[in-house]
């Protein structure tokens, strides 16, 4: 049972980026999905949660930049970034669970709940 994201790297601002995370070793279709990130320096901050039949949730300052979709088919889930900026510097994890908020997603990563490892995003000239 594994969450492996994938998609990260250095880009420059202005740029954008499709995240990929790959799940194995479950029903991917019977699971919502989350993505979350780390910056540096800073707390876990929610982005975004997609139900199994792909109703999607933003937080309110990630709606316009950030996109969630996921292929239940292929058990992938995708984080679309556009328009990136210096302050998307972070680590981005998926996770497998439905959040709302940040603290739910800190909440989740004390209480085990499945995360993959990480793809770091650096946004930089």
């Amino acid at each position: 049972v594994q969450l492996v994201e994938s998609g990260g790297g250095v880009v420059q601002p202005g740029g954008s980026l499709r995240l990929t995370c790959a799940a194995s070793g479950f029903t991917f279709h019977n699971y919502p999905m989350s993505w979350v990130r780390q910056a540096p320096g800073k707390e876990l901050e929610w982005i975004s949660s997609i139900t199994w039949d792909s109703n999607a949730y933003y937080a309110e300052s990630m709606k316009d930049r950030f996109t969630i979709s996921r292929d239940n088919a292929n058990g992938k889930l995708y984080l679309r970034i556009s328009s990136l900026k210096s302050e998307d510097t972070a680590v981005y994890y998926c996770a497998q669970a439905m959040y709302y908020r940040d603290s739910d997603a800190q909440n989740g990563k004390k209480n085990y709940d499945l995360w993959g490892q990480g793809t770091q995003v650096t946004v930089s000239s």
